[in-house]
C-alpha cells in the first residue's frame, strides 16, 4: 500500500501542448439560406437618380407591336372541312362528279382517239373546278388574303403554281395524244394481218352520242355553276373569242364544247371518213392542248417570275411611262417596276424626278393622277368588268439640276 501511494505522489500531470489550430464551436442554423448570387448590387436604387447617372447600358425604348404578324396559322383538311358552308359542299360533290364523268369518257373510249382526247379535256376542266372549290374554302381563313411576314401576299400566289401545274399537265396531254395518233397511223401503214391485230373497235353510235352529251353537261354545270377557268381566261385575255357568248368566250370551254359537238356527228359519217376524222380530230385537239398549254404557262410563269404581261403587256406600260413623264410636275422616271402578284392583285414601283417648288399638297394631286392612270389604263377602269387591283408606290426625289 505505502509502496503505491509512494509511486502516485511521485508522478506529474501530463498538460497538453500548444493547439495549432482554433477550433470553435458553429451552431448551424435551420432556416433557409439566401444566396445573393446573380443580384446586381445597387438594385434598390435602380429608378433613382443616383442609377440614371452611373447606369451605363440603358434599356431601350419600348417598341410598338408589329404590323405584320410572323406566321398564320395554316388550316388543315378537318379544320376546312369543318369551315365549308352548304354550297361550298355542293360543288365540291359536284367537282367528283365532273371527275366521274371524265373517267367514263376515258373507258368509254377504247377505239375512238377523238373521244380519248376529248376524255383529256373533260379532265382539264375538273381539274380547274376542283382548284375553283379549293380556292373558295381556303378564302374562309384569313392566312388566305392577309399578309404576314412569312408569306407577304397571303396564300393566293399557290392557285398561280397550281395554274403552272396544269399548264404542264396540258402540255403533256398534248403529247400523250400525238403518241397515241402517230401509233395507229404507224400501225395503218403495216401489213394486213398487222393492221388487223392491232385494230381497235369503232365505238358504237350510242356511246359517242352518251360520250359527247355527258361532256358538254358537265362543261356547262361547271361553266356556270363554279366558273371554272375564268381566272386563267382573264390572264389569257384572247383576243378573238371576246365577240362571242360570255362561255364560249373562255378558250377552255370553247374547246371542250365545239369538240364535243362535233364527236357527235362522227356515226353519220361512213367508216372511212370516220377513221380519217377521228385521227384529224385526236390532231387537232393535241395541237390546241399545246397552243393553250403554252400560253397559259407563259402567263403563270411571268407572275411567278414577278413581271407583268398582261392587258397590252410592254407597250402599254411604255405609253403610261410617257404620259407620266410628260407631266408638268414630273422631270423624269428614274426607275419603274411593273409585276403581277396574283390574279387579283398588281403593283408598280416608280421612282419619280418632280421639279423644285411643290409642296406636299401639290405632291398628294400628282400621286393620285398617277395612281388614276395607271388602274385605268391596266387595271381597265371602272366599268370594264375589270377586278385586278394595284398598288402604286411612289418614291419622288426633288431635281436640284432644275
Amino acid at each position: 500500500m505505502s509502496s503505491n501511494e509512494d509511486d502516485g505522489s511521485t508522478m506529474t500531470p501530463i498538460t497538453p501542448g500548444p493547439n495549432p489550430f482554433n477550433f470553435q464551436t458553429q451552431v448551424i442554423s435551420t432556416t433557409p439560406v439566401k444566396s445573393n448570387i446573380g443580384q446586381r448590387r445597387g438594385h434598390r436604387y435602380k429608378h433613382s437618380s443616383i442609377s440614371t447617372q452611373h447606369q451605363i447600358f440603358q434599356e431601350p425604348p419600348p417598341r410598338p407591336p408589329p404590323v405584320l404578324p410572323a406566321s398564320l396559322p395554316i388550316p388543315t383538311l378537318r379544320e376546312a372541312w369543318k369551315s365549308m358552308r352548304k354550297d361550298q359542299r355542293l360543288r365540291l360533290y359536284w367537282c367528283l362528279c365532273h371527275l366521274a364523268v371524265a373517267m367514263y369518257i376515258f373507258y368509254k373510249s377504247e377505239g375512238s382517239l377523238a373521244a380519248v382526247a376529248l376524255s383529256h379535256l373533260v379532265f382539264f376542266d375538273a381539274g380547274s373546278a376542283a382548284v375553283c372549290v379549293a380556292v373558295e374554302v381556303l378564302g374562309n381563313f384569313e392566312v388566305w388574303r392577309r399578309s404576314s411576314i412569312r408569306h407577304p401576299f397571303g396564300l393566293e400566289r399557290a392557285e398561280v403554281l397550281t395554274g403552272f401545274a396544269m399548264s404542264v399537265f396540258l402540255l403533256f396531254g398534248g403529247f400523250d395524244l400525238v403518241s397515241h395518233n402517230l401509233k395507229h397511223f404507224l400501225e395503218s401503214l403495216g401489213s394486213h394481218e398487222a393492221h388487223h391485230e392491232h385494230e381497235h373497235g369503232h365505238v358504237s353510235a350510242s356511246s359517242i352520242d352518251i360520250i359527247a352529251g355527258a361532256a358538254i353537261v358537265s362543261t356547262l354545270i361547271s361553266a356556270y355553276g363554279l366558273r371554272n377557268h375564268a381566272r386563267i381566261a382573264k390572264v389569257m385575255r384572247v383576243s378573238y373569242l371576246a365577240h362571242l357568248p360570255s362561255i364560249l368566250s373562255n378558250p377552255f370551254h370553247f374547246l371542250t364544247l365545239s369538240f364535243s359537238a362535233l364527236i357527235a356527228l362522227l356515226p353519220l359519217m361512213s367508216i372511212a371518213l370516220y377513221t380519217w376524222l377521228d385521227r384529224l380530230i385526236c390532231a387537232v385537239i393535241s395541237f390546241a392542248m399545246f397552243a393553250v398549254g403554252i400560253r397559259v404557262a407563259v402567263a403563270q410563269g411571268l407572275m411567278l417570275l414577278m413581271s407583268y404581261g398582261g392587258n397590252g403587256g410592254n407597250n402599254v406600260v411604255s405609253s403610261i411611262l410617257r404620259e407620266i413623264e410628260s407631266d408638268a410636275g414630273v422631270q423624269r422616271v428614274e426607275n419603274a417596276q411593273f409585276w403581277q402578284v396574283h390574279y387579283g392583285l398588281c403593283m408598280a414601283n416608280l421612282k419619280l424626278s418632280v421639279a423644285r417648288g411643290y409642296d406636299e399638297v401639290s405632291l398628294g394631286k400628282l400621286r393620285n393622277r398617277i395612281s388614276s392612270l395607271i388602274q385605268n389604263r391596266l387595271g381597265e377602269g371602272y366599268g370594264h368588268g375589270g377586278y385586278t387591283r394595284w398598288e402604286v408606290t411612289l418614291q419622288m426625289d426633288t431635281d436640284l439640276v432644275s
